[in-house]
C-alpha cells in the first residue's frame, strides 16, 4: 500500500472513531526533544470544561493508546454528569515507560500542550502520574489539579477514590446479600496501586477477608505484610472463589475469556472502562448472575477531589461529604437496572447523558 493510501485509510478510520464515540477533539503532541508522544481527547463540555487525569503507559501500539484515551475520555463525561459535576470529560495519556523515560523536561513540554487548550481541558493524576508531576506540569499552565496540599491543591485524589468505590461496594452489598457490612465478605482487590491500597486499608477495618494481586508481586506483598492480606497470582484473579471482584488496576478486565471464569457475586472496583465491550459485556455479566457496578460512577471519587480544587474552595471534608452520595447512587442504579431489564452500564449511561441534555437546554435558553 502507498504511504499516502496508507494515511488516508488510518485518517478515515479515526474521525469516524471519533464520530461514533462523539468527541469534540483530538490533539496530538509530539516533541522529539524530549521523546514525547502523547494525546489528549476532550470529549464534550456541555457541562463545563473537561477535567481527566493523564497516565502514563507503555502501551503496545499508537492505536491501542488512542483508543484507551478515546474511551477514557468518554467515560469522564459520564463521570461528571452522573456524578453532578459541573464539568466535561477529558483525559490524557503519554506513550512511555514511567519508570525510565519521565523526566522533568518532559512533564512541562506536555504542560505547554495542555496551555495552548486555553482551559479546554485540565489535569490531573491517573496510572503512573504523581503529585510532583503535576507540579512540573504547573510551571507551564494554571489548567491543572492534583497540586499538593502546600501550593494550595487537593493533593492525592487516590484516598477519595478509594473510598468512594468502598461506599459503592457496600451499597450493591446491600442490595445483593441485604446488608451492607462487609465483615467476611472475601473480596479480590485486582490492583496494589494506590487506590487499591488505600481501598485495602478499608476492608481490613471492616474484617473482610482480602485477596489481593498485582502484575508487580513486589507490590501486592508490600501491602499484604500492613494486615491479613492474601497475595494471589496475577493469572488465578478470575477463577479466585471472592464474594466480590474489585478491578482495580487497568481496564477491559471483563471480556470475554475472563466473564466466564468468575464466581463472585458483585463486581465493584475502581479501574476506568473494566468492560471490554459495554454493552455486550455488561450483559453477559447479567446473565451470569453477577451485580455489575458502573465504574465511572463508583471511582468518582477522585474526580469530584479535584473538582473541589478547580472551584478553589477544596476540603477534604466536603469531598467525602459529596463521595457517600455514590452510595445512594449505586442502589438507585440498580434498581433502575432490574425495573427496566437493562444493564447497569446502559442505566448509568442513560442517567448521565439526561443530565448533560436538561442542562445543556438550560444553557441554550437566554
Amino acid at each position: 500500500m502507498e504511504i499516502k493510501e496508507a494515511v488516508e485509510k488510518s485518517n478515515s478510520s479515526l474521525f469516524e472513531e471519533v464520530t461514533r464515540l462523539g468527541h469534540e477533539q483530538v490533539v496530538f503532541c509530539n516533541d522529539p526533544g524530549t521523546g514525547l508522544k502523547a494525546i489528549i481527547a476532550i470529549h464534550n463540555t456541555v457541562l463545563g470544561p473537561s477535567l481527566g487525569g493523564t497516565r502514563m503507559w507503555a502501551y503496545n501500539s499508537e492505536s491501542e493508546a488512542l483508543n484507551d484515551v478515546l474511551r477514557l475520555s468518554r467515560a469522564m463525561t459520564f463521570k461528571a454528569a452522573i456524578s453532578g459535576l459541573n464539568l466535561g470529560g477529558g483525559k490524557a495519556v503519554i506513550i512511555g515507560d514511567a519508570r525510565t523515560m519521565k523526566t522533568e523536561a518532559l512533564m512541562r513540554r506536555f504542560g505547554k500542550f495542555i496551555n495552548s487548550l486555553g482551559g479546554k481541558y485540565y489535569t490531573a493524576e491517573d496510572v503512573n502520574m504523581k503529585t510532583r508531576d503535576m507540579e512540573y506540569i504547573h510551571m507551564e499552565t494554571k489548567y491543572v489539579t492534583g497540586l499538593p496540599k502546600s501550593m494550595g491543591g487537593a493533593g492525592d485524589p487516590s484516598p477519595v477514590t478509594a473510598y468512594g468505590t468502598y461506599v459503592g461496594m457496600k451499597a450493591m452489598a446491600k442490595k445483593v446479600f441485604g446488608s451492607d457490612s462487609l465483615e467476611g465478605k472475601k473480596v479480590m482487590v485486582q490492583g496494589a496501586g494506590q487506590v487499591g491500597g488505600y481501598l485495602v486499608e478499608h476492608l481490613l477495618k471492616e474484617n473482610a477477608i482480602v485477596y489481593l494481586s498485582d502484575i508487580f508481586e513486589e507490590k501486592a506483598k508490600a501491602i499484604a505484610t500492613k494486615g491479613k492480606v492474601k497475595v494471589i497470582e496475577h493469572d488465578l484473579v478470575y477463577e479466585t472463589d471472592a464474594d466480590i471482584y474489585s478491578p482495580c488496576a487497568l481496564g477491559a478486565t471483563l471480556n470475554d475469556e475472563t466473564i466466564p471464569k468468575l464466581k463472585c457475586a458483585i463486581i465493584a472496583g475502581s479501574a476506568n472502562n473494566q468492560l471490554a465491550d459495554e454493552i455486550k459485556h455488561g450483559y453477559m455479566l447479567m446473565d451470569q448472575k453477577i451485580a455489575y457496578t458502573p465504574d465511572f460512577l463508583i471511582n468518582s471519587g477522585g474526580l469530584i477531589n479535584v473538582y473541589l480544587e478547580y472551584l478553589g474552595n477544596h476540603n477534604y471534608e466536603r469531598a467525602y461529604q459529596m463521595a457517600d452520595y455514590i452510595y445512594d447512587t449505586c442502589i438507585n442504579i440498580a434498581v433502575f437496572s432490574d425495573d427496566n431489564n437493562v444493564s447497569p452500564q446502559e442505566a448509568a449511561m442513560e442517567m448521565a447523558n439526561k443530565r448533560i441534555k436538561s442542562i445543556g437546554n438550560i444553557k441554550l435558553t437566554f
